[in-house]
């Protein structure tokens, strides 16, 4: 067992290898478990996304959220692809997240897009793992 030491890491903790190993394993099976969900969250917010009425805000917020929580994590836990597809919806929602409004209707066609490459990719690696 391989031991991260303080001279070795630069801090004053040491993880071992294989405790590592075990957390990021966790992680990513709460990932896998998780991802289908969120991606169906996701296509089942889509009609309340777009608008001028403030009602989509709190929608645009949590599909941020969870995207982001997609993107932030899948390359890590090996969902290279998946990771990469939503950092792109991520890219999408960002400026309405950002500016508190609903996606325009050329942005919402934009997401639609963006969300399917996501499905195709999460669908994609969840078969070869």
């Amino acid at each position: 067992m391989k031991r991260c030491t303080p001279s070795a890491c630069g801090k004053g903790s040491s993880v071992s290898t294989d405790e590592f190993a075990e957390r990021l394993a966790k992680v990513r099976q709460r990932f896998v478990s998780s991802l289908a969900t969120k991606i169906d969250e996701t296509y089942a917010a889509l009609p309340y996304l777009a608008g001028d009425d403030v009602a989509v805000v709190p929608t645009v917020s949590e599909t941020y959220r969870r995207i982001h929580g997609i993107s932030g994590i899948g390359r890590t836990v090996g969902f290279v692809k998946t990771g990469q597809a939503a950092r792109d919806l991520e890219t999408v929602l960002l400026s309405p997240y950002r500016e508190q409004r609903g996606l325009a209707a050329n942005e919402l066609d934009e997401f639609k897009k963006a969300l399917d490459a996501l499905h195709e990719a999460a669908h994609c690696e969840l078969l070869t793992t």
